[in-house]
Parts: structure tokens; C-alpha cells; sequence
């Protein structure tokens, strides 16, 4: 389970495609910190690290994987949201994030407000994906607060901290990023459905 709380921004240096699998290489601070089987969430991407050498690692991303998520988007030096499992005894900052990535969503909106940002994002209506003003979502791995909510649709603000310590400083208008819905909601959705 993650938080949303993001670690670090890693760097991708090297991709390898492999049948329908493409493996990918990062570099990251905490790299020495990290072993074989770890779960570590990229962009919100849920991935196991398979290979460890000096200061870079590897996981490797399944066809469903690329289908579902920005990550076939990936080059050599894209910069990656990087958060590590919630250790039992961590603080919970952030909300539920399971690294499952629900679908993508595009920015179609940024705006500088006096020291913050409003970034707005459409994704396709499915009636699994929900949000509400005031609830959880997560972009790119990062948990935020729903500021405007309709169908297919919604904003976020964004606090120079985020902007400078994630990628959301490298988005515009038409990024592809990572959706991951609140569990709480997709739960509601489906017992609504019967």
C-alpha cells in the first residue's frame, strides 16, 4: 500500500522491450536502499524491482501495465514519481493508493494563480470512476484533494512544494497522466450498481 506522500523523482535511462514486456532501467537516490521483490510505485505504477546495479534498478512493466498507464510515454531521461510501500510503522499523510492505475486522464487546463497552480483533467466516463469535490485522487502517484468535480472531469490545486519536488512542473496542456481512483469510491460505485 502507498500513500501518495512522493519520495523522489527518478529518472528513466534505459527502456527493453521483451515480448510484450519492456524493461525498465531508473536511477533514483534511495537505489541503495531498495531490494530485489520490492514494490515501488512509479507514476503511480505499481512495480516490482528486479535488478539492482550500483545506483539504478529495474522493473519491468507488463503489456496490461502499458495499455492502462502512461508508462509506454516513457524515454530515456523522463523524470518519474518515485514512493516507496508504507513501512507498518509509517505515518499515513497521503490516502489509500494501491498503485493500481484505474486509466489515464489529459491535462486540458493549467493555471498560475499568485504562488499555486490549478491544473484540470478529463479521462473517459466510466461509472467505476469517480470523483467528488473535496475527495482523493491520485495523479501520477500524487494524492490530491478534488477541487472541482463534474463528469469526466475535474481540477486540482497544486502548492509550490509539489510543483518543484514532482513532475507536475513538466505537465502541460495535452500530458497523459496516471489515474488512480479513491478506493473508498470505487467501492461505493460498485455496491450503487448492486
Amino acid at each position: 500500500m502507498f500513500t501518495g506522500i512522493i519520495e523522489e523523482l527518478g529518472t528513466v535511462i534505459g527502456l527493453r522491450p521483451d515480448g510484450t514486456n519492456v524493461h525498465i532501467d531508473l536511477q533514483a537516490e534511495f537505489t541503495n536502499e531498495l531490494r530485489i521483490d520490492q514494490s515501488v510505485a512509479h507514476n503511480g505504477v505499481c512495480l516490482t524491482v528486479v535488478e539492482i546495479n550500483e545506483n539504478q534498478y529495474t522493473v519491468t512493466a507488463i503489456e496490461e501495465t502499458l495499455l492502462r498507464s502512461n508508462l509506454s510515454d516513457w524515454k530515456p531521461g523522463t523524470r518519474v514519481n518515485l514512493e516507496r510501500c508504507m513501512p507498518a510503522s509509517g505515518r499515513f499523510d497521503g490516502h489509500i493508493v494501491q498503485g493500481h492505475v484505474d486509466t489515464t486522464g489529459t491535462c486540458v487546463n493549467v493555471e498560475e494563480r499568485d504562488g499555486s497552480w490549478n491544473y484540470h483533467f478529463e479521462y473517459e466516463a466510466n461509472e467505476n470512476n469517480v470523483t467528488v469535490e473535496k475527495g482523493s485522487i491520485t495523479i501520477n502517484g500524487v494524492s490530491l484533494t478534488v477541487v472541482e468535480s463534474s463528469i469526466n472531469k475535474f481540477s486540482v490545486s497544486i502548492i509550490p512544494y509539489t510543483y518543484e519536488h514532482t513532475n507536475f512542473h513538466s505537465l502541460v496542456v495535452g500530458s497523459r497522466v496516471n489515474l488512480e481512483f479513491d478506493i473508498v469510491g470505487k467501492y461505493v460505485a460498485r455496491l450503487m450498481k448492486g
